[in-house]
């Protein structure tokens, strides 16, 4: 399915992209869209070669090309990363309107709270005692922000964000709907004999600049201090950061991950998703988890590990084509244990007295003489 554009002269496209405009520079793009779904209006892009019988078939108007590409006549743009290029594109072409400046007549902020003037806040919107709301940032509906809430220019977030007290939010950051930020961790005692204790959750969150989150993911504060998501680190929908963890500079953690308290994630790291671990660990500076991965000990530096327990990559790899051959090692094992049965069968027949019958074919041979 093509997404709508706003108009663009292709030329200017290529000028906007900083690349190569190799012909059709009158073309007017008003779409974006995949190869196989792309019509005469849209922009499409083909990463290398590999795709050109896709590209072929296509009715793509436009496209963006790789170095090895040919692009067959049509109004192209050559690029060096036409994957990158082309969602540099997207987001050019396909801006969302940004709501006006102003509050919503439903919105309610309290008096000592600080809200920019070219901030926009929806229907629903709360703003607590004592927090501030920077420039340009837009609070879709029914966002709540509690007291003591700090919200850095050109921010979104989008309908049922939640931020609790002293929640600190950097510049360009994008919530999605019904993250939580700041809830209490999971923080209880057991009394020997006497009942399950709350321990007083008093830190906060902080998250800095160039931050997304996805939809339904919670960060929790901190028992003591800060739980901090560094400088453009990216979390999918429905992940748990617990109280005290600290997540590095554009680390990527993926869908349905969970990391317990104190747990510090290094810059640029990546976890797939599913991956679980235990708290107070350390995963490197550009380590790699793979999905469904159980941490239960550090990750150092640069590693890649997988499986529950992980396990260093290669290891785990033959793990994996082990098992595979597993089957087939059984079925042997079952046939060497029912030739050992056979054996075992024939060993414990009663065996025929030592020379017994030679005794007997020397008699035979005597009573001849």
């Amino acid at each position: 399915m093509a997404a709508s554009a706003t108009p663009v002269v292709l030329s200017q496209l290529a000028d906007e992209l900083g690349c190569e405009l190799i012909s059709g520079g009158d073309t007017v793009v008003r779409g974006v869209a995949a190869l196989a779904d792309a019509s005469a209006d849209d922009l499409s892009f083909v990463r290398s070669e590999h795709y050109q019988a896709a590209f072929a078939a296509s009715r793509a108007g436009a496209v963006i090309v790789g170095m090895d590409v040919d692009p067959a006549g049509r109004p192209a743009i050559r690029a060096d990363d036409p994957t990158r290029v082309f969602a540099r594109a997207v987001a050019l072409l396909t801006a969302p309107p940004r709501p006006a400046p102003g509050r919503h007549p439903a919105a309610h902020v309290e008096p000592d709270a600080r809200v920019d003037a070219t901030a926009s806040l929806g229907p629903g919107v709360h703003v607590g005692a004592g927090s501030r709301i920077g420039a340009r940032s837009v609070l879709h509906a029914n966002v709540s922000v509690y007291g003591d809430v700090e919200i850095g220019d050109d921010c979104e977030l989008h309908a049922g964000v939640v931020l609790r007290e002293g929640t600190r939010i950097g510049a360009r950051v994008r919530l999605q709907p019904g993250v939580l930020v700041g809830g209490d961790g999971f923080g209880f005692l057991p009394d020997a004999g006497g009942p399950v204790r709350s321990v007083p959750q008093v830190g906060r969150v902080v998250i800095e600049d160039d931050v997304e989150i996805g939809a339904g993911s919670a960060i929790d504060r901190a028992t003591l201090g800060e739980t901090r998501i560094r400088r453009g680190a990216k979390i999918d929908n429905l992940v748990m950061i617990a109280h005290n963890c600290d997540i590095g500079e554009d680390a990527i953690i993926v869908a349905q991950s969970g990391l317990a308290g104190g747990t510090r994630v290094g810059r640029r790291a990546i976890l797939m998703a599913r991956v679980g671990s235990a708290g107070q660990l350390e995963i490197g500076d550009g380590a790699f988890v793979g999905a469904r991965s159980g941490l239960r000990r550090d990750v150092p530096a640069g590693g890649r590990v997988w499986g529950s327990p992980a396990v260093e990559e290669r290891a785990w790899h033959r793990e994996i084509a082990a098992l595979r051959r597993l089957p087939e090692a059984m079925r042997r094992l079952r046939r060497i244990e029912a030739r050992l049965g056979q054996i075992r069968e024939v060993l414990s027949q009663p065996q025929p007295r030592a020379g017994g019958a030679g005794e007997h074919a020397f008699g035979h041979a005597g009573e001849a003489e």
